[in-house]
């Protein structure tokens, strides 16, 4: 009797392993199980969500289909579990074990934003308007409160004052965080810039040089011709020319400048108009690039007074007005060769 009752309890043991086997390998095939996902997709785990949470939130978002063996993956796999919030990458192929992994890392999805040089501020703020999973702060703002934001004091003025490149960021950034990110390289710059200038710049501060280089990232794009669009309006500085300069009167103008300049605008003043202002605008014209502001450091050392577009890309540049108004004359025929 005793014997057989033994027998009975090894069955029952041996069965109950087994059973416990063939559960946790379900468990296993069901953690290799891949999300329903065709595509990458972003998925948010908000933060104090618990594990139930997290459960309808996958089905919700139809990640994962069958949610019921869930709960008890988690048991039975608690290295799984302790999940972060965050806003994360998913990709096709993933399992589910991947994506519990995934959450429990902390590695949230990486976002770019880039900022361009040439571009206003307004120019900025409408791509940080459009950036997806950007916590939107500066709606309904104007320019002197976000220089007041970002501590921009002399001029409270923030053109110019955002170093371009592309920023990466996770879900929830701030806008401003993101400026303030901008601002700060910029203002590094600005200030090693400034300290290995040329000698004897006809400029007072570094703010005047970064002036200087805004009005240079508008004129060229090409690196090669920066530093003598640079010799250009500090030779006209030097004996007191007007730097008329037509990007400056396009900021001027702002929202009324509807891709044409005419004589008339040329001739109406504005605190930007350099066809009627002595010297510098008061403030940047656009965000320079490190390439302008090394031009505005080291001009040419050229004799050039003027430059006119060559129709090819370019630039000509010449010492007097005569050969400016032939240079002028050639381009005006490329153009209308070119119609």
């Amino acid at each position: 009797m005793k014997k057989k009752i033994i027998g009975i309890f090894a069955v029952l043991i041996l069965a109950g392993a087994a059973g416990l086997f063939s559960g946790y390998k379900w468990l296993q095939s069901y953690a290799e199980t891949a999300l329903t996902i065709q595509q990458d997709a972003y998925f948010t785990l908000p933060a104090g969500t618990g594990r139930v949470g997290l459960a309808q939130l996958l089905v919700d978002k139809k990640i994962v289909e069958n949610i019921k063996p869930f709960p008890w993956l988690l048991r039975a796999k608690p290295e799984l579990a302790g999940f972060k919030a965050g806003t994360y990458k998913l990709t096709p192929g993933m399992s589910i074990k991947d994506l519990l992994l995934l959450l429990r890392s902390g590695k949230e999805a990486q976002f770019s934003i880039r900022f361009i040089e040439g571009l206003k501020m307004q120019d900025w703020l409408q791509l940080l308007a459009e950036a997806p999973y950007i916590n939107q702060t500066l709606k309904n703002l104007n320019n002197s409160d976000i220089a007041e934001r970002l501590e921009i004091n002399d001029p409270k003025h923030p053109e110019g004052w955002f170093y371009p490149d592309t920023y990466n960021y996770t879900a929830g950034t701030t806008d401003i965080s993101l400026l303030k990110r901008a601002h700060e390289r910029m203002k590094a710059t600005v200030d090693e810039v400034w300290l290995g200038r040329a000698e004897n710049l006809p400029y007072k501060t570094p703010y005047e040089m970064m002036i200087m280089a805004s009005i240079i990232e508008k004129e060229t794009a090409l690196d090669s011709e920066r530093d003598k669009v640079a010799s250009v309006f500090i030779n006209r500085m030097r004996i007191g020319m007007k730097l008329q300069t037509d990007p400056t009167v396009i900021y001027g103008m702002g929202s009324q400048y509807n891709g044409n300049i005419t004589h008339k605008d040329l001739a109406t003043p504005t605190d930007y108009n350099t066809y009627v202002i002595n010297g510098l605008p008061p403030t940047p014209i656009a965000m320079p690039s490190v390439a302008s502001l090394k031009a505005a450091a080291h001009p040419a050392n050229t004799p050039y007074l003027y430059f006119v577009a060559d129709g090819k890309g370019g630039h000509t540049f010449t010492t007097n007005l005569q050969s400016h108004n032939q240079a002028v004359r050639s381009y005006l025929q490329i153009l209308r060769a070119g119609k």
